[in-house]
């Protein structure tokens, strides 16, 4: 999920510089895509390559920099860049809508195409089991004794970094729906989804700031301003991914009113052809 204030491992620092590398790669590879279309006058808002871009740095800088502080806060910090910021700035990119622009019609598109339209993709991105995925592994995490062992075992500790990351991510997608998708569920679903996976959230920080992870021997100050961070943070981030489902909304609702002119134009146009 995020570094922790204790020696790292030459295995661990293998794996964080290699998200790090990932991170900077999958950055160049967006700048490189949205210039491509640039450069051959197609339109491609430029602070959907900021946002990628500042998404990408994030994840890198977590991976290889752990923030200062006490240990729990710091994690906590990074726990909310990794798990929720970095996703929501990477998500508001639409980094699929990008590449399928990109790449020419052939085998690499199609095969994109097919992956994003498959049934396993479809049931990954379907809100409420994306917040299954997402907080359940929170909950998983931080109310077991999962978390204490994963801080001494290297292995776990990476795969606990994915895990943050790629849930993290496939919630955020879910939720936003902004790149093309099997079936694009509908708002109030996903509306629902986000205040049943806020709630979750809130109650899991309220749960830390009364009793640590078991098995930990954290500082109760260092637990407490920890979980405020998650709380309050993870209200932020919550609130801007409301935003984003009450743009699509107004979006949505402004095309409706947009055919339906069109529509009873045509209707009005239309010869009489009854007997």
């Amino acid at each position: 999920m995020a570094v922790h204030a204790h020696p790292v491992s030459a295995d661990l620092g293998l794996f964080a510089h290699g998200l790090a590398l990932a991170g900077m790669a999958t950055a160049i590879a967006y700048y490189w895509a949205a210039s491509r279309l640039l450069r051959r006058g197609d339109a491609w808002p430029r602070w959907r390559t900021i946002s990628f871009i500042a998404g990408s740095a994030g994840v890198a800088w977590i991976a290889v920099s752990p923030l200062p502080g006490e240990p729990f806060t710091a994690h906590m910090t990074e726990h909310l860049i990794l798990g929720m910021v970095a996703p929501l700035l990477l998500v508001l990119a639409r980094p699929f809508t990008l590449a399928l622009r990109v790449l020419p019609p052939g085998t690499a598109r199609r095969s994109l195409l097919t992956l994003m339209h498959s049934r396993p993709a479809a049931w990954l991105v379907f809100p409420p089991v994306a917040a299954l995925l997402d907080l359940g592994g929170l909950w998983l995490l931080y109310r077991t004794e999962l978390f204490a062992a994963v801080q001494h075992h290297p292995l776990g500790h990476a795969l606990m970094h994915a895990h943050v990351l790629a849930v993290g991510l496939l919630f955020t997608f879910s939720i936003c729906q902004l790149d093309p998708v099997r079936h694009r569920r509908n708002l109030p679903l996903r509306g629902a989804t986000l205040l049943a996976a806020g709630a979750a959230h809130a109650v899991l920080a309220k749960a830390l700031y009364a009793t640590p992870p078991p098995g930990t021997a954290f500082a109760p100050a260092d637990v407490q301003t920890g979980a405020q961070v998650m709380y309050y943070g993870g209200d932020v981030v919550e609130a801007a991914l409301a935003v984003v489902l009450a743009a699509s909304w107004y979006q949505a609702a402004g095309r409706t009113r947009h055919r339906r002119p069109r529509t009873n134009l045509r209707r009005t146009a239309s010869p009489d052809t009854s007997p």
